[in-house]
C-alpha cells in the first residue's frame, strides 16, 4: 500500500492499480500547487467531515466528473453532496470493503474550535495498519496502540506540538506520517518537522518528513 501526500490532509491510498483519495480540500487546491487532474483516475473518494479543508464541493465535482470515483462519507456531509447533486455512498461505522482497502470505520469527537459547531466526524483504519483519527486526540484512539502508522495532525488552532506530541507519545505507532499542516510555509512546516522528528526519535518512532506535494510512503 502505497500512501502519498498532498498538501494538508489530502492522502492518496494505492494498492493493486485502485486509488482511493481522501479529503481533497480546499487547503490543497487553493494555491494552484495541486490540480483536479492530477486525481482524473481515481476509483474512490473519502471525505471525513465538512470543514473546507477537508470538504470542496467544487473541486470534489470537478474530480468526480473527471475520474467518476464513488464518494463514500458520513450523513452529514451526506446532506451536503446531495443538495449539490452529487451522489455518495455512507460509510457505515464497522467493518467496510472499498476496493482492496479494508477499512475499520468510526466517529470520533473534532477537537474544540472557536465558535465553531462540532462535525460529524469519521475516522477510519486501513487494512489493519494505518490509523486516520482525521481531527481528533479522542481518548478511545489510544486503544490502537501500538499501529503501524498514524496520520497525524500536527498543525491546526485546535492544538500544540505539546498536545499532538503527548497523543502520539501514548498512542505509541511505530511510524507517523505528518498532516494537517498545510496553512505553514513550507520553511516552518520544515522546522516543526525537525523538532518532532527529534522527540520521536528518541521515543523510538519513525516521523516521516514528507517536503514534497506527491511524496509518499510505503506501508506493506
Amino acid at each position: 500500500m502505497r500512501i502519498s501526500k498532498y498538501l494538508h490532509s489530502c492522502l492518496l491510498f494505492e494498492q493493486d492499480d485502485y486509488q482511493l483519495l481522501v479529503d481533497p480540500g480546499l487547503f490543497s487546491f487553493t494555491e494552484d500547487l495541486v490540480h483536479e487532474q492530477q486525481f482524473a483516475n481515481v476509483n474512490a473518494i473519502i471525505v471525513t467531515h465538512k470543514h473546507p479543508d477537508h470538504l470542496d464541493i467544487n473541486v470534489l465535482k470537478s474530480i468526480t466528473s473527471l475520474s467518476e470515483a464513488t464518494v463514500y462519507t458520513n450523513a452529514e456531509v451526506g446532506g451536503l453532496l446531495a443538495a449539490e447533486g452529487l451522489s455518495y455512498q455512507l460509510l457505515q461505522n464497522g467493518l467496510n470493503r472499498i476496493g482492496p482497502f479494508e477499512l475499520e470505520v468510526f466517529e470520533v469527537v473534532h477537537e474544540p474550535l472557536l465558535d465553531n459547531p462540532t462535525p460529524q466526524m469519521t475516522a477510519f483504519i486501513v487494512n489493519g495498519k494505518v490509523l486516520h483519527p482525521v481531527d481528533s486526540f479522542e481518548d478511545k484512539l489510544l486503544q490502537h496502540k501500538g499501529i503501524e502508522l498514524v496520520l497525524l495532525p500536527v498543525m491546526a488552532p485546535f492544538t500544540t506540538e505539546i498536545k499532538v506530541a503527548a497523543f502520539a507519545d501514548q498512542l505509541q505507532p511505530k511510524r507517523i506520517l505528518p498532516v494537517h499542516d498545510g496553512f505553514a510555509k513550507p520553511f516552518f512546516v520544515n522546522q516543526r518537522y525537525q523538532n518532532y522528528k527529534q522527540h520521536f526519535d528518541k521515543k523510538g518512532i519513525l516521523f516521516h518528513i514528507v517536503d514534497d506535494i506527491g511524496e509518499s510512503i510505503t506501508v506493506e
